[in-house]
């Protein structure tokens, strides 16, 4: 009796510790539902966004303008524009709506992207913080411009956040899973 309980606390203890070593298992579902891949047509515009509003013809309208807290940037003559949550082509046409009220006559609107919102990274590397995000990133490129992997960190996984109109969505990801803007990164320790 005595010999087969240390047996059993022998081999749980083992077991613990080499649980410890393993990776955990991937969970990319509910992320991979928000889309992956490099920046397209499909991309929302949120806080921390930078476009560059071209009003053809009225060249004192057309600036570089940033997406605030609230979604909207504020434009001369028409005020303040919702963009949040629309995609370029849509903001396009809302501030060709708001202009034709009165302030243009047939307005042609183009809205580009100039800067994407800045993405987050956290945990084992050596910089932590918020960074310029750069099309087509990856994790791994993420860990580089961060200055690279922490002494103890994981360096096969990370948990990446990302706000979707439905909430938070957080997963377990591999080094090569693409990064969207406002992401949040998280590197974690190793237990061994």
């Amino acid at each position: 009796m005595v010999m087969n309980r240390r047996a059993f606390v022998f081999a749980l203890g083992t077991s613990l510790a080499l649980g410890g070593c393993l990776r955990p298992t991937f969970r990319t579902n509910e992320l991979d539902a928000t889309g992956t891949g490099s920046i397209s047509a499909r991309y929302t515009l949120a806080a921390g966004d930078r476009l560059r509003v071209i009003v053809f013809g009225q060249d004192n309208l057309s600036n570089i303008y940033t997406v605030d807290g609230a979604g909207k940037i504020a434009m001369p003559l028409i005020g303040a524009v919702q963009v949040g949550g629309q995609t370029t082509g849509q903001a396009s046409k809302a501030i060709e709506a708001k202009l034709s009220s009165g302030f243009v006559r047939e307005p042609h609107v183009t809205v580009e992207m100039d800067a994407y919102r800045p993405f987050y990274i956290l945990g084992e590397v050596t910089t932590s913080g918020q960074y310029a995000y750069v099309n087509g990133m990856t994790v791994e490129t993420a860990v580089a411009i961060a200055a690279g992997f922490g002494p103890r960190a994981a360096r096969d996984y990370a948990v990446l956040t990302r706000t979707t109109p439905s909430g938070l969505v957080s997963g377990i990801v591999p080094m090569t899973y693409s990064v969207r803007p406002g992401d949040t990164i998280v590197v974690k320790e190793r237990f061994f």
